[in-house]
């Protein structure tokens, strides 16, 4: 029975990266894989619209949520699970989150490749006035020639 080298077992399991960590304010449209820690400020469900809505959306809730840290606030679309972790007051880490773009404004999700966990309070206080997904962005395409 052969046993594996060190080399084999470095390459059969990769080191795990430390996630790295970024404020509200550092967000721009059309990133993602954001690690952020924030507050919730406030969360209201909404319904999904369209036609659609009675075959697809029956089983998916969806609450759109302000979450912030000490730099800034951003609206945050909570689905399913995700709704119940996010209570207004409560802390929660946000893996691997990504930016989605929705009528030229940003907001903050996290799909199947990310995770929602609570974590303990956070000592910062939210600042609200700084509100990312206020600001709306135009597509501009730009053409080389």
């Amino acid at each position: 029975m052969a046993t594996k080298t060190t080399a084999q077992q470095s390459i059969a399991k990769p080191e795990k990266r430390k996630p790295v960590f970024i404020k509200v304010d550092q967000l721009k449209p059309g990133t993602s894989g954001h690690n952020v820690t924030v507050k919730v400020v406030r969360s209201e469900s909404v319904m999904p619209k369209g036609r659609s809505a009675t075959q697809n959306f029956r089983n998916t809730r969806i609450a759109e949520c302000l979450v912030g840290d000490e730099t800034g606030t951003i609206l945050f679309t909570a689905r399913n699970e995700q709704v119940d972790l996010m209570k207004p007051g409560s802390t929660v880490i946000l893996r691997n989150a990504k930016i989605d773009m929705f009528k030229g404004s940003m907001r903050l999700a996290v799909d199947k490749w990310g995770r929602v966990e609570v974590t303990e309070p956070a000592k910062f206080v939210v600042k609200e006035d700084n509100n990312l997904s206020l600001v709306e962005y135009e597509l501009v395409n730009v053409v080389e020639e």
